[in-house]
């Protein structure tokens, strides 16, 4: 449950503020080493809320590998996800110059860096408070600017130059245009990062992997790469959609995950150019760039804290996309269809990657990502987990790419095939799974749709695991 903020009272910052300055004492009594507080410039009543945590927790995120840079160890770590604020204490083992230096680099550098006040306290025996404070001009710095001019901060506060509103909406807008930026540079990272995934692993039947082709002629390992980077920046617009529609729905009070759908249809239509464009003319990820960018925008139309959700998403994703096959086949004839899933839909009632997505990606959500979770939990390696999961969702699904290269006859063999390799083996190991590859490259197999579900299954799994402080 999304956790309630409030506007506060001037006691309860003054309660904040002395609660802080007594766990400071504590900290650094116990461990006699540099302290780091962190914690938001927030003006205004309003001190906390999910936009303002997820920009904290992303600075505390910079912060972590900025020591990590510098081989800075953080000794002890302690959040606090207060109405009064976001607070963080570090103890660092390193010298107190190495770690202001590192922390001023974030507040000047970072787009929302100049919302962040990083104070260094080190432990000092002669002063009256046991510790003192280490200043930006120590390390020969200037001091902190104005948010809204160019005088110093500490000048425009003191003599209250701006009116309080124009500060609450410059905070506000430098928030949601940092937050935005890195939350979908994040979504659209982890995105590619299972297209990668999904091509490398090895051995795959049929499909491309690092060792062979599989059973084409028209691509390779290389053609895949080419077309994972070029589909990135498409990613990352799909998830500002997300976040575009998820800002529209607080306002208004209601969500219309239909429109989100709608507002993809164009960019992956362009998106296809890049691809064919990167591949010279290969279509390596259409499949792909319909199903992940679905999943992109359902995952970024949540607060990042309920990444974790992959039910949720899976339901948003179903509901994005709800009474797609009947509006995508309508008055659809045997004279009109163009592409094999058409004709598969006519012919058979056959509706593809678009009856998964709108029952919600049942393969995924009830044998793919279960089993990646569960072999991962294990300790087997990325390859023997991502071809396991590869064969689970074949087996559970009827794969067009399958029966545009054969027929529906040779379709259900291939899935029981690869469901009788699991029953025999959980985790099959490389020697059945190259027999296996041998015989669907000789019968020119590849099950391109079950390879596009096994990349949304790492996307999930990197949600779950790739996380914030």
């Amino acid at each position: 449950m999304q956790k309630k903020y409030h506007e506060v009272s001037l006691p309860e910052v003054l309660d904040a503020r002395e609660k802080r300055a007594l766990r400071q004492k504590e900290l650094l009594l116990q461990y006699k080493k540099p302290l780091l507080c962190f914690t938001m410039n927030i003006a205004g009543p309003v001190k906390n809320s999910p936009l303002i945590r997820q920009g904290f927790l992303y600075g505390l995120e910079d912060l972590a590998l900025q020591l990590q840079r510098v081989r800075a160890e953080i000794l002890y770590r302690e959040i606090w996800d207060e109405a009064t604020g976001n607070e963080a204490f570090l103890v660092i083992d390193a010298s107190p110059v190495t770690i202001k230096r590192s922390a001023c680099e974030l507040e000047d550098a970072d787009p929302l860096g100049r919302l962040y006040d990083m104070d260094l306290l080190m432990p000092a025996g002669d002063s009256a408070s046991g510790f003192r404070k280490m200043e930006r001009e120590e390390l020969g710095l200037s001091g902190r600017q104005c948010l809204l001019c160019k005088r110093p901060a500490k000048e425009c506060a003191s003599r209250r130059i701006h009116p309080l509103s124009e500060l609450v909406s410059r905070t506000d807008e430098i928030l949601k245009n940092a937050v935005r930026e890195r939350t979908a540079i994040r979504i659209a990272e982890l995105a590619t990062r299972s297209l990668l995934y999904e091509v490398a692993i090895t051995p795959k039947p049929g499909l491309v992997d690092r060792a062979n082709n599989g059973s084409h002629r028209d691509m390779d390992f290389y053609s895949f790469l080419n077309s994972a980077a070029a589909l990135q920046s498409y990613f990352k617009k799909c998830a500002a959609f997300g976040i575009q529609a998820a800002e529209k729905a607080e306002r208004e009070k209601r969500e219309d995950l239909p429109e989100l759908f709608r507002s993809l249809r164009l960019p992956g239509k362009l998106a296809e150019n890049q691809m064919l464009r990167a591949t010279g003319g290969v279509n390596t990820h259409r499949g792909a760039i319909f199903s992940m960018g679905i999943l992109c925008a359902a995952v970024a139309s949540l607060p990042a804290d309920r990444w974790d959700e992959s039910e949720t998403i899976l339901s948003i994703c179903a509901r994005m996309t709800k009474g797609i096959v009947a509006e995508d086949y309508r008055n659809l004839t045997v004279d009109t269809a163009k592409t094999a899933g058409q004709r598969l839909y006519l012919e058979y009632g056959i509706t593809g990657v678009r009856g998964q997505m709108e029952e919600g990606l049942p393969a995924v959500s009830a044998y793919g990502l279960p089993l990646l979770e569960k072999l991962i939990s294990e300790g087997r390696s990325t390859d023997e987990a991502g071809a396991a999961v590869l064969l689970a969702i074949l087996s559970h699904m009827t794969d067009t790419n399958l029966i545009a290269r054969s027929d529906v006859p040779t379709q259900k063999e291939a899935s029981r095939r690869a469901g009788e390799l699991l029953e025999h083996c959980p985790c099959p190991g490389r020697e059945e799974l190259e027999e296996l590859d041998r015989e669907f490259i000789q019968k020119n197999l590849s099950p391109g749709g079950s390879a596009d579900l096994l990349a949304l299954c790492w996307m999930l799994h990197f949600l779950k695991t790739d996380r914030s402080p």
